[in-house]
């Protein structure tokens, strides 16, 4: 069935939690153009005099402007529900089988590999620079959960669950890639201290431990250290996320995931993911960029890695797992379904501006081009994945209008009777009746009273 016939409780859930994405998709959205108005306008000055107002602790390391507290804090929030989202599905949803998980990982592997080559093969023809190979390997996973959230009403929750699965995965392969090729070097002191805090968080946890004030002083400790290690301070939030327990023990309504996710949620979709679009959106684009994002081989290869490259490579590699091993695609899915995860992969935004900046540093005109090409790249990955999303979601929507039939009226749907010995004819009774109602109605209408004995 559609939904799997879930139990009241988990339904109402997980509608809660799509309808509170459905306004942080919004949000997100109207920031983010908020965003692009505010760089190519007359206040453009303004907001980057904003965007660049640095405050806070230098002897922390912690001396961040406005743009890199919404980036590294508060997106870390956003990182920390994602955690306890994906722990979820891991041991209680979609994703604790581990041939159902194999195939969204796989297919966020591939969907970082064949974007690059992509990227490559035009930096090559065209001799272009090769330092933005990673540019569009990046999946922004803010925008494509906020965009399913808009535009994905009334689909599975696995695919949710697997563009969840499959974009923290993509992300923190950026975080690697980004820590390997485009970082000066990681500071170990700090990196060994952020894991001996997450191992004091995850053992207070385990014993059972309670108190805001005991964990929330801990995390932030946590997040400064990974801060400082040069190590991207998102994956803090998701290895806190990913500790917390989600099992409900004797004596508990919640389990601790479900209570801390309720409490947190509404402050990662209403506050953090808004105000970080707001800051990291906010891309001046000229017009020689526009015009030279489809004849540079740079630009191109960033358009085409974000737009061909993700939708093959996440894609096929979904389907090449299916194919050789023993991983399965979720029942709830068809392959049309993870052909509309694979175009939404392509939003590269936040991560392929990051890296774009990174890897032409030395090249302010190359940089604004790449950034005008990840824009046009992600906006493009957008507009496709939208049309292929409206298109399943109007699919399910039938499926699911079919599934709550009640031809008999008797307030039980048609599907849960089809097993049930006298349901057929029952079924038959009811077209038959209805089929002579209309005859008789016919009749009439032509100027003949039909009753039981003839004509009268």
């Amino acid at each position: 069935m559609l939904f799997g016939r879930l139990p009241l409780g988990e339904r109402n859930f997980l509608s809660d939690a799509l309808r509170t994405e459905t306004v942080g998709g919004m949000l997100l959205l109207v920031a983010a153009i908020a965003a692009l108005l505010l760089a190519n306008t007359g206040l453009s000055d303004f907001y980057e005099d904003v965007k660049d107002f640095h405050l806070g602790p230098e002897s922390l390391h912690l001396d961040l402007s406005i743009a890199d507290w919404a980036k590294d804090g508060l997106l870390t929030v956003f990182f920390f529900v994602a955690g306890i989202e994906l722990k979820r599905e891991l041991v209680a949803g979609e994703l604790r089988d581990p041939r159902a998980a194999a195939l969204p990982i796989v297919s966020a592997l591939c969907g970082m590999v064949v974007p690059a080559l992509v990227y490559v093969a035009f930096a090559l023809g065209g001799d272009g620079d090769m330092q933005g190979w990673a540019i569009p390997m990046a999946t922004d996973i803010a925008f494509a959960l906020g965009v399913l959230a808009v535009l994905g009403t009334g689909l599975p929750s696995a695919l949710r669950a697997f563009l969840l699965t499959l974009a923290v995965v993509d992300d923190l392969g950026a975080i690697i890639i980004i820590a390997i090729f485009y970082s000066s070097g990681i500071s170990f002191g700090p990196l060994v201290g952020s894991v001996v805090g997450l191992a004091v968080f995850w053992f207070l946890h385990r014993k059972g431990v309670r108190g805001w004030y005991v964990y929330v002083p801990l995390a932030l400790v946590v997040w400064a250290l990974m801060h400082a290690s040069g190590v991207h301070a998102t994956v803090a939030g998701v290895a806190m996320g990913l500790m917390l327990r989600c099992s409900v023990r004797e004596g508990e309504e919640h389990s601790p995931a479900e209570h801390i996710e309720h409490r947190v949620r509404p402050l990662s979709a209403g506050l953090a993911v808004p105000v970080f679009a707001l800051f990291a959106a906010g891309v001046g684009v000229s017009g020689q960029a526009l015009s030279d994002v489809f004849t540079k081989p740079e630009t191109l290869g960033v358009v085409f890695g974000l737009l061909a490259g993700k939708t093959l490579g996440v894609f096929g590699g979904a389907w090449a797992a299916a194919r050789f091993t023993k991983a399965e695609l979720n029942r709830d899915l068809a392959w049309a379904d993870v052909l509309a995860i694979a175009a939404l992969s392509g939003i590269g935004f936040t991560v392929s501006l990051l890296i774009s900046e990174l890897a032409f540093k030395d090249s302010p005109l190359l940089t604004e081009e790449a950034k005008a090409a990840v824009l046009m790249g992600s906006l493009l990955a957008a507009v496709l994945a939208g049309v292929v999303l409206k298109m399943r979601a109007k699919k399910y929507r039938s499926l699911l209008d079919d599934e709550n039939r009640d031809e008999d009226g008797d307030g039980i749907p048609d599907i849960y009777e089809l097993d049930q010995p006298d349901y057929h004819l029952r079924m038959a009774a009811i077209y038959e009746a209805k089929a002579a109602e209309h005859r008789r109605l016919a009749e009439v209408a032509s100027g003949r009273d039909v009753t039981e004995d003839g004509p009268a």
